[in-house]
C-alpha cells in the first residue's frame, strides 16, 4: 500500500492539504498538514482519529501516528507552495551550485518556465524545480 497515495487521496476530501509525510524509526509515520485559515489541535485530532481508522480498513501497519501543522517553516514541496507564498522570505539548499553556492536566502519572486525565482540581496536568482534539495519559509517576526 502506497501511503503516500492514500494521504493524498484521502485529506483533500476531508478540507487538508498533504504538505509532507515522513515514516520514523520504530514505524511510525508523521503527517504535515495545511489548510485556509491554519491547522488547529481540533484538525490534528480530526485527522488522527480518520487515519486512525483508514489505516485500520486499508491494513496499514504502523506504530505511531502523529498528525500536525507544517509549523511557519513550512516546507515548500510543490510548484504551488512557490506561487502561493510569492513574497515571502525561503530559504533554498540546491543539489547542484549555482553561482558557486547550493545555500540561497531570499524573497520568493514567482514562479517561470520550471524555476523558482528568489530575490537574493537585491538581485533574481533563478533556480529549476529540479536542482532544489530542499526549500523552507523562513519565518519574519
Amino acid at each position: 500500500m502506497d501511503v503516500r497515495l492514500l494521504l493524498e487521496n484521502t485529506l483533500p476530501g476531508l478540507g487538508y492539504e498533504l504538505v509532507d509525510f515522513e515514516m520514523t524509526q520504530g514505524g511510525g509515520f508523521r503527517v504535515f498538514l495545511d489548510k485556509p485559515g491554519g491547522i488547529t489541535v481540533e484538525d490534528c485530532v480530526l485527522v488522527s482519529n480518520h487515519l486512525t481508522r483508514l489505516f485500520m480498513v486499508e491494513n496499514v501497519d504502523y506504530e505511531r501516528l502523529e498528525v500536525s501543522s507544517p509549523g511557519l517553516d513550512r516546507p515548500l514541496k510543490k510548484e504551488a507552495d512557490f506561487v502561493r507564498f510569492a513574497g515571502k522570505l525561503a530559504k533554498i539548499k540546491t543539489r547542484m551550485p549555482i553561482e558557486q553556492q547550493k545555500k540561497f536566502a531570499g524573497r520568493l519572486a514567482g514562479v517561470e518556465e520550471g524555476s523558482v525565482k528568489l530575490e537574493v540581496d537585491g538581485r533574481i536568482v533563478v533556480i529549476p524545480f529540479a536542482n532544489i534539495d530542499k526549500a523552507r519559509l523562513e519565518p519574519e517576526f
